[in-house]
């Protein structure tokens, strides 16, 4: 049996692919949208991939299988057919497929995959076990959990709710994730677990950094499964959990109907003077230069996402689905801000700015950072300035300057009106680096003053009290 695991850092995602040695046939999990590292893999290794299966209809990123079954060969998709029916690809009569039950199973070459329903992340969610037949294997080697069990941690069973409106759920979906984690106690201890995601997802609250476990492990260190009573289990479950981002919802919805399959179209270089008159409400800008740069000169009105491990998932929150896309970005990374982007379905992008012409105009807008220190001996009682903590709401709860006002980061571009009119914002998050994208969200948006507090709460919280909580 062949085994690789990949790891996209963007979106913390974990995909898988299983091949049989013998048959030369292989399987992907979850498959990415961007499928260059299953073909790459899979011709180093002498295998065609002939399947691919999904554990749930995915919420954090758009699905790869439907683009993998319109670009291999004879690729069978193996989806659930568990969970009711809000919640049924809608896309199969183009492709091949089997929707797979409880204890169905079926096989890549001499490798089986046994299929356990295990909602509670949501109503449809499977997890496949592995036995490796070929190998002389009579028990099983692996799970993949998808976004049930987690290292350290299990899926959150409020997206639905939070995400798609589906009210009133979360609770019931908390009591089917305690019987679903009863009957994966179930498994031999030795049994590995292969989750669908890493620490930095959006699916759970505290995912460990380690990409694998065995189920014993998690028996002794996974809270969730050390929970025995129901009820404290779901409170627990349902306690801090964090703010789903804005596109959690369209990705159900495009997963479901059936993700676009990949737009082929090169992205248009443009001059700063083609930039300036694309600026409307139609188009979107975003600079993906460092916060540093970009406070020292920028174009009016673009925003400022910096390309790190966090751009698909702030661009999620940020960019509407109906809007074009340019950004301002090196002409080497711009083969990665656009997988960023379509990983999650922004297909958008029809134009891109070389950094260095940005940095070479005049009259740019700039914004200025302040210490903690100026915080408390200039602003922060004086009548024309609020301060505005964009943090999200577990690290509010836990405390904040006291007097101050609370917009979430992701939710700043639909709240501008809860800013007192007349006032000059100053943003703060932990440390600084998500107050520098909303400083340049209110600065795109009209607030031309805006300040951004250097170090964050951190900085302010090491030098003053109190404290509110």
């Amino acid at each position: 049996m062949f085994f690789k695991s990949f790891f996209d850092e963007n979106l913390a995602q974990m995909s898988y692919m299983v091949g049989c040695q013998r048959t030369g046939e292989a399987l992907v999990i979850d498959p990415a949208r961007d499928l260059s590292p299953y073909f790459e893999t899979a011709e180093k290794e002498g295998f065609t991939i002939t399947k691919a299966a999904e554990t749930h209809i995915h919420a954090d990123f758009l699905s790869g299988a439907r683009e993998l079954a319109h670009q291999a060969d004879d690729v069978k998709l193996y989806l659930s057919a568990e969970g009711d029916e809000d919640w049924k690809y809608q896309y199969l009569d183009e492709v091949n497929h089997e929707l797979v039950k409880d204890k169905d199973r079926f096989y890549v070459g001499n490798v089986r995959l046994d299929v356990m329903h295990t909602p509670g992340h949501t109503p449809e969610s499977v997890s496949f076990l592995l036995t490796d037949e070929g190998g002389g294997s009579e028990v099983p080697m692996g799970v993949f959990t998808g976004d049930f069990v987690f290292v350290g941690d299990v899926g959150r069973p409020d997206l639905l709710e939070k995400s798609t409106g589906a009210e009133g759920t979360s609770e019931s979906s908390a009591k089917q994730m305690y019987e679903s984690i009863q009957r994966f106690k179930e498994l031999p201890d030795y049994v590995q677990v292969w989750p669908g995601h890493g620490a930095g997802s959006a699916c759970g609250k505290s995912l460990g950094a380690v990409p694998s476990s065995t189920v014993g492990y998690e028996k002794i260190n996974n809270w969730a499964l050390k929970t025995e009573a129901e009820n404290n289990f779901v409170d627990e479950l349902l306690e801090g959990q964090p703010e789903p981002p804005k596109y959690f919802a369209m990705m159900k919805k495009l997963n479901k109907e059936g993700p676009a399959l990949l737009p082929n179209d090169d992205v248009k270089r443009l001059s700063v003077e083609q930039l300036k008159s694309e600026n409307d409400e139609q188009t979107i800008i975003i600079d993906t230069r460092s916060s540093s740069d970009f406070s020292d000169g920028h174009l009016e009105g673009t925003i400022n996402i910096p390309f790190n491990k966090s751009f698909a998932n702030w661009a999620g929150w940020i960019i509407e689905y109906d809007q074009d896309i340019i950004v301002i970005a090196d002409e080497d990374n711009l083969i990665h801000v656009k997988e960023a982007l379509e990983s999650i379905g922004l297909d958008r992008l029809v134009g891109f700015v070389e950094s260095d012409e940005i940095e070479n105009q005049k009259d740019l807008e700039t914004y200025t950072s302040i210490t903690a220190d100026e915080l408390e001996e200039t602003y922060r009682d004086h009548d024309d300035y609020v301060v505005v903590d964009v943090r999200n709401q577990s690290e509010w709860d836990e405390g904040h300057m006291p007097g101050v006002h609370h917009i979430m980061l992701g939710k700043l571009k639909d709240s501008l009106d809860d800013i007192p009119e007349g006032k000059t914002p100053i943003v703060h998050c932990k440390s600084g680096a998500r107050s520098a994208i909303g400083a340049s969200i209110l600065q795109a948006y009209g607030y031309k003053n805006v300040l951004n507090l250097q170090g964050g709460f951190m900085a302010w919280a090491e030098k003053n009290e109190p404290v509110t909580s």
